[in-house]
């Protein structure tokens, strides 16, 4: 077992090496962060002394070295556009994603298990159709597209919720709705596909003629043995949520992370930009982690897969 765990450690922190060597090129590729931030009037000293004082001009390699150790010790920089601490920026906006994707993924689990239970219940029936287009749609559609079509239809044509910003829960709801609706059609899904592998078990054909009320059999009987599929992928959601917020809190200027890192990308202000992406990096990664290990502990055949 601490063998499994050090190799997924291992890869764990292989990966993260990786992910900084791609962001750390992504940034300086994007172009010279003080274009953006310097008038046509600035002076070459002035120039030139900003680049030593933020260590632009040392070669790249050095550039990375300074990052990781600064990384490591948990440093993550001042940032070039708003020249405050990149961890005092995340700080403040950290808490009005995690909102967010809290929320999503309540709306993922209130809608897609009770539909994935009846779909199955109710196999090839209209419902169950209905369900499955459902399920399409949103693993097809684009997530900032389903956004805009929540702000048309439910904020301009009908008025009935507000096209962006933050507040209470009316304010969550198109957003929340736009962010969890893949995560609705994948587990509604995973949960249909189970439900239909319960139902067809001994244990339940017995039950049923013993005559157990149907809704009891589905819900106290199938419905806990099928969860075990869905809440695998539920565990990694918040993650998944997290970090695919950028393009929604952008459509409904939500002020979280996703659109701090929009901002800075935008002003070429890549402290910042390397300072979120490896907060996400980590935090997928870390789920990943922790949720293999759980796993390797309930079934040790993981361990020597």
């Amino acid at each position: 077992m601490q063998r499994f765990i050090i190799l997924r450690l291992l890869q764990g922190l292989l990966a993260v090496f990786v992910i900084s060597l791609i962001v750390f090129a992504l940034s300086r590729v994007a172009g010279d962060p003080l274009a953006a931030i310097l008038d046509d009037e600035s002076g070459k000293e002035q120039i030139e002394l900003l680049r030593k004082q933020w260590g632009l001009d040392q070669p790249l390699h050095i550039q990375y070295l300074t990052y990781m150790r600064r990384l490591l010790t948990g440093d993550l920089g001042t940032s070039f556009k708003w020249d405050r601490p990149v961890a005092e920026l995340i700080a403040e906006k950290l808490p009005a994603t995690i909102q967010l994707s809290a929320f999503a993924l309540i709306i993922t689990g209130v809608i897609a298990f009770p539909i994935g239970v009846l779909s199955a219940v109710k196999k090839d029936s209209w419902f169950d159709t209905g369900g499955k287009m459902f399920a399409i749609l949103g693993q097809s559609a684009p997530t900032f597209a389903v956004g805009l079509i929540l702000m048309w239809i439910f904020a301009v044509q009908l008025g009935w919720l507000p096209t962006s910003g933050k507040g209470g829960l009316r304010y969550m709801l198109l957003p929340g709705f736009a962010l969890g609706y893949y995560n609705v059609a994948a587990i509604m899904r995973l949960t249909r596909s189970s439900m239909l592998d319960v139902l067809d078990t001994e244990y339940v054909k017995l039950a049923r003629i013993k005559g157990i009320p149907e809704w009891r059999i589905v819900w106290k009987h199938c419905f806990r043995n099928a969860l075990i599929v869905p809440l695998t992928y539920f565990s990694l959601i918040l993650a998944v949520l997290i970090t695919g917020s950028v393009v929604i809190e952008t459509i409904f200027a939500w002020p979280g992370i996703g659109q701090l890192v929009i901002q800075a990308i935008v002003s070429k202000d890549h402290i910042t930009v390397q300072a979120i992406v490896m907060l996400f990096a980590l935090l997928y990664i870390g789920i990943n982690i922790v949720t293999d290990i759980v796993y390797a502990y309930v079934d040790p055949r993981i361990r020597y897969s």
